[in-house]
């Protein structure tokens, strides 16, 4: 029986890398905004469900990711909710630097980008599954919803939700890491539309107060 355990020992050693990956940790890096949620994420062999978050206009949160499996395709859900006065929900790659493929990275590099990363190129191995033919979607209630990807380039790996008239949001999109278990991060960002300006029912009464006025005087011209 003793003979058995450098045997055993050895076969661990000589197992794949990524057999022997860590589990896929999923933290929330930073927020703001209003931005909130997100620290109820999960994983599966092949699924991440981020939870709800909560994204007002204007607002940011990051995630952190590490562990997952080499050129392995994940499908990502996540809830939105506290939709106000936004009609686009941005989601962005951001890739370690340092890690020798970075030469194709812009050289000016977004303000936002997190210090210690850069934005996404087609050589970093990062990527939201392109070409796995993942299901990328945007469920807005009550509202339509539709995907738009900007990732052919070095410019950056970019989807773009939006969707009208609605308080929540389902969304869904692949993520890959080519090397596997390397730490990078998922930026999200609602952008700040503005909202329609509503007359409130004081204003209204003057504008109709000021249109009762001038035809008065119109009339009281035409008379004379």
């Amino acid at each position: 029986m003793r003979r058995l355990w450098p045997i055993l020992a050895l076969s661990v050693l000589l197992l794949p890398a990524t057999a022997r990956a860590e589990p896929i940790a999923i933290s929330v890096q930073a927020s703001s905004g209003g931005f909130s949620g997100g620290d109820t994420a999960t994983s599966g062999s092949v699924s991440i469900d981020l939870g709800t978050v909560q994204m007002p206009a204007g607002s940011v949160g990051t995630f952190l990711f590490t562990g997952l499996k080499a050129n392995t395709n994940y499908t990502v859900s996540l809830g939105v909710s506290g939709i106000t006065h936004w009609d686009t929900l941005t989601a962005e790659i951001l890739d370690p630097v340092g890690g020798g493929d970075d030469g194709l990275d812009p050289t000016n590099q977004p303000s936002y980008v997190t210090a210690g990363y850069s934005t996404s190129n087609d050589r970093d191995g990062f990527s939201f599954a392109q070409g796995s033919g993942l299901e990328r979607s945007a469920s807005f209630a009550g509202g339509s919803g539709t995907v738009m990807a900007d990732e052919m380039s070095n410019r950056g790996d970019v989807l773009m939700f939006s969707g009208l008239g609605a308080k929540t949001a389902m969304l869904s999109f692949g993520l890959r890491d080519g090397s596997g278990g390397r730490s990078f991060l998922l930026r999200l960002s609602a952008n700040g539309a503005s909202p329609a300006a509503v007359p409130e029912p004081a204003s209204m009464l003057l504008i109709g107060s000021g249109l009762v006025g001038l035809i008065a005087r119109r009339r009281r011209a035409a008379a004379i």
